[in-house]
């Protein structure tokens, strides 16, 4: 299966050089899409225009696929990488032409992917047997009946796009062939003659073995994101691989066909391509550990072997989440601390206790409520079975309040009424945009592929965009809570309690403090802030998410299933930021709670930057006052130590500090464990640190690579030890 090279570790079969040959190729990648575009607006463009539109562009995907160049690498075991064949010049030309003319169809916003397909379905059918499915469904229509002439018409794109895939990976297996026939390497011709004999199987046919089935979801995962028709199509997840690859590895290490050394080197390779088709600045990754459909606690090799490959590939992608309930065996949570304790900025902590408690509040079945993924950074959708919109849209909590300070109010209830009519208001606004572009997508877009591998498209004879998934959620983000929370607290104290006025309130925000600094010193020395184990200070944070769930609530009402939305505009709220809270900032003046015009907002749920002055444990107890389970569409609770808190003698209490957050209800934990100096030096000399990581705001990223005002934000961040 997988051979080692003379140089690997023979003690232990695991092809370190390799690893580490493909971890350098790809952190020094770019990503052009264009060859994917081109072949499919040409296609688009040369289709028999009298077609329905749904055909049309399954002939395009088709098209697509049969001519984008193929590619796979000297050091590659799995197939599915972006060829480094580009456009010729004229093609070039071409392409901006198409461009123009697609200018000339209806605009469509809205997103696409952050989901994870149906895995478990691509392995036991493979394309052949989703295609008999499709074809048993096709049969019994009635093509003089108008709904199922449409059902006719999706079915019939689903094949052809089907077919599509396929003719892809016999390109791929094609073009090993020929790469071992031209190969003086013996051993590296063996390789290819393995990718090719598994492409000439998967993603076709069900898969066979471990190796088959790792590479069929490589494979799909890739020919999904390479669609230039989607925005943002390129964040599909990879779902819970320690469960639907665990019995393919299970079945081969029993019977000698793999070693665990040899499947840690493809999971490797499979974590190691993620990033290969990814843009920086985004999030893509899977989640390990949790509860199965049965209530059984999952933990297996594969599940350690997930975490172990953050610190073989040291790459900003794939965000790795474990899950913990409340029966994960102690080792899982350790070696995730002591992973995290190497300056990695994942895995990154869920609750699974509390997610699933969050799922099955918003209609989720029992036994489905554990089968979800963070689809970017924290956001959680449904395998198999989503196309939720996450971070639709984000809301600025700190220019919210803002806004609603123009004029004086006679007391404190008054004051937060207004504001959080003016929140309530705007998340109306909001949602009526997202439905606009909902129908807007269902009349001009469709993506029969994909929809093969989301319930219950197929089932129901529609496609996703149309409303086909059994779950089409709009997840809006409120950034900056702890800036909201701490200045409610500062107006409280000091105009209602105390004695500043709102008009000199207004004019130290419109002064950015400048003049004020003593008001700003009183703000920040003297006033209690949200994080440190304060009710009264913790206060403003449990009843800003209490009325935001409240507000998310009026929209939680259950559709007839026929329209796009199929939840009638089903409303699931969050609290994390990705990089939100830095361009928020940068448009954000002054506000109440002391932080300067300009800089980033909070980042995350838990206390603004440096203000958990009496450390983690009181920070975790203040963040989780409030309840979360609600908040599926993500919480992000931010922490960051010193290392010292991650040797062998201190990491059990590391261990149990993030075990008191989650027994308290906390729904994510995500951990930097770099210190003040080394982020001084890599701002200093950005080349000698260009594979720094950090975590920002539910995703990771390179320290470097950054803007001022975030590397500020992170410097800004409190260090703890314990």
């Amino acid at each position: 299966m997988v051979n080692n090279t003379a140089a690997a570790d023979a003690d232990y079969g695991y092809d370190y050089e390799r690893i580490e040959r493909l971890r350098l190729e790809t952190f020094a990648s770019r990503f052009d899409y264009s060859p994917f575009s081109y072949y499919f607006y040409k296609g688009l463009a040369e289709s028999d225009n009298g077609r329905p539109y749904a055909l049309r562009v399954a002939d395009a995907v088709y098209r697509m696929y049969e001519n984008v160049s193929v590619y796979i690498g000297p050091d590659d075991l799995l197939a599915g990488r972006q060829s480094e064949t580009p456009l010729t010049e004229a093609e070039r030309d071409e392409l901006d032409l198409l461009m123009d003319a697609r200018r000339m169809m209806p605009s469509v916003n809205g997103q696409a992917s952050h989901m994870a397909i149906d895995y478990e379905l691509l392995l036991a059918k493979g394309a052949e047997g989703i295609l008999e499915d499709i074809r048993s469904k096709r049969e019994p229509l009635d093509l003089t009946v108008t709904t199922d002439v449409r059902k006719d018409i999706f079915y019939a794109s689903c094949e052809r796009a089907l077919a599509g895939l396929i003719r892809f990976a016999e390109r791929h297996a094609d073009e090993a062939r020929r790469q071992a026939e031209a190969c003086p390497d013996p051993r590296r011709g063996q390789e290819l003659l393995a990718i090719a004999r598994n492409l000439s199987n998967v993603p076709r046919k069900p898969a066979s073995g471990f190796y088959e089935a790792i590479q069929s979801v490589q494979f799909v995962t890739f020919a999904l994101s390479g669609k230039p028709f989607m925005r943002g199509s390129h964040l599909y997840q990879l779902g819970r691989p320690d469960r639907y690859l665990l019995p393919f590895y299970e079945r081969d290490l029993r019977e000698g066909r793999i070693t665990p050394y040899e499947a840690q080197t493809l999971i490797d390779c499979l974590a190691i391509l993620m990033p290969a088709r990814i843009p920086q600045g985004l999030a893509a990754g899977w989640m390990v550990g949790g509860r199965d459909r049965s209530g059984h606690a999952v933990s297996n090799d594969l599940t350690r072997m997930s975490l172990r490959s953050i610190s073989h590939t040291r790459l900003v992608y794939p965000g790795i989440g474990l899950c913990w309930c409340l029966d994960t065996p102690e080792e899982d949570l350790r070696l995730a601390c002591e992973i995290l304790g190497e300056g990695r900025s994942h895995p990154a902590l869920f609750n699974d206790e509390v997610i699933s408690k969050g799922l099955r509040f918003h209609g989720m079945p029992d036994e489905d409520s554990h089968e979800y993924i963070h689809s970017t950074c924290v956001e959680i959708t449904p395998v198999a079975s989503s196309n939720a919109w996450v971070a639709s849209p984000y809301m600025n909590l700190a220019q919210k309040l803002l806004d609603v300070l123009d004029r004086d109010y006679p007391s404190m209830d008054a004051l937060v009424d207004s504001y959080c009519a003016h929140i309530a208001e705007g998340m109306r606004d909001n949602l009526i945009r997202e439905t606009l572009w909902r129908e807007e997508r269902a009349r001009y877009v469709t993506d029969p592929l994909l929809s093969c591998f989301v319930s219950d498209c197929l089932e129901r004879g529609v496609d996703i965009e149309a409303g086909g998934a059994r779950y089409n959620w709009i997840m809006p983000s409120f950034v900056g809570l702890s800036n909201a929370a701490d200045a409610l607290t500062v107006i409280e104290r000091l105009v209602f309690h105390g004695d500043v006025s709102f008009e000199t309130l207004r004019s130290a925000l419109a002064a950015d403090y400048v003049g004020y600094e003593q008001l700003r010193l009183r703000v920040m020395n003297t006033v209690p802030k949200y994080g440190n184990d304060d009710d009264a200070a913790d206060k403003y944070a449990l009843l800003l998410t209490e009325r935001l769930t409240a507000m998310a609530e009026q929209y939680q009402r259950r559709g007839d299933g026929q329209s796009p939305s199929r939840g009638d505009n089903y409303l699931v709220p969050s609290l994390f930021c990705w990089v939100m809270h830095d361009e928020f900032g940068r448009e954000t003046g002054a506000s109440p709670d002391g932080r300067r015009a300009g800089f980033p907002l909070g980042d995350g749920s838990g206390p603004a930057q440096g203000r958990e002055a009496t450390g983690p444990t009181a920070a975790i107890l203040s963040s989780t006052k409030w309840d979360h389970h609600k908040f599926i569409g993500g919480v992000a609770v931010n922490v960051k130590f010193s290392k010292r808190m991650f040797s062998p003698d201190a990491i059990g209490k590391m261990v149990s500090l993030v075990r008191t957050y989650f027994e308290r209800g906390g729904f994510e934990l995500q951990v930097n464990v770099v210190d003040r100096e080394t982020l001084l030096k890599a701002r200093a000399n950005p080349e000698e640190y260009r594979d720094l990581l950090v975590r920002i705001g539910g995703y990771s990223d390179y320290f470097v690579r950054l803007t001022k005002t975030m590397q500020e934000e992170l410097l800004a961040r409190s260090e703890y030890l314990i």
